[in-house]
């Protein structure tokens, strides 16, 4: 009931997109309600390409790309902007080789994206090399574990080493 109100409540001139848009917007209005969750959850799908990447990919990305800058614009309107970090990542990479289907298979050293009003922008980490490879896979660069522990210790003044098993240094992201 309570989510009901806040939702009909909220109004808005930014055009989401269908599917990730839509979660968001409604992310966005519980945000604005001041509904009291700290840290929310969406996920999409169509990045498993294995055959045809080449336009999938392309317009999947597009696709998050649209929804996230829609969600920002949103909050930066509503004076939110700052008070919002958006992590995207994936949980598992591609493999750089293509295949015989014309696509890749799952490999490692998946991407991770922060956006937000608080977040330096940029590259943070080194390039993974597309010679140098681990079995046919990306090395990482930085360990995700040090993107996590940024946001737990940093973003939400939360103790990232019992959440993460261990202790890893921050990234000068925020």
């Amino acid at each position: 009931d309570n989510i009901r109100k806040v939702a009909a409540r909220y109004k808005t001139e930014v055009n989401y997109p269908r599917g990730l848009g839509e979660q968001l917007r409604t992310i966005a209005q519980l945000i604005h309600g001041d509904f009291g969750t700290r840290v929310f959850y969406v996920e999409t799908g169509g990045f498993d390409t294995h055959a045809n990447q080449t336009g999938t990919h392309g317009r999947t990305l597009d696709g998050i790309a649209n929804a996230i800058a829609a969600f920002h614009k949103d909050l930066t309107s509503k004076g939110l902007g700052d008070k919002v970090t958006t992590m995207c990542f994936s949980e598992f990479g591609r493999r750089v080789q293509q295949n015989s289907s014309n696509g890749t298979d799952h490999g490692a050293a998946g991407p991770m994206f922060l956006v937000g009003g608080k977040v330096k922008g940029g590259l943070h980490g080194q390039y993974p090399s597309l010679t140098e490879l681990d079995g046919g896979d990306l090395k990482y660069t930085v360990d995700f574990r040090q993107v996590y522990a940024t946001l737990l210790d940093k973003w939400l003044a939360a103790d990232s080493t019992p959440v993460l098993g261990g202790k890893f240094d921050a990234i000068d992201v925020l």
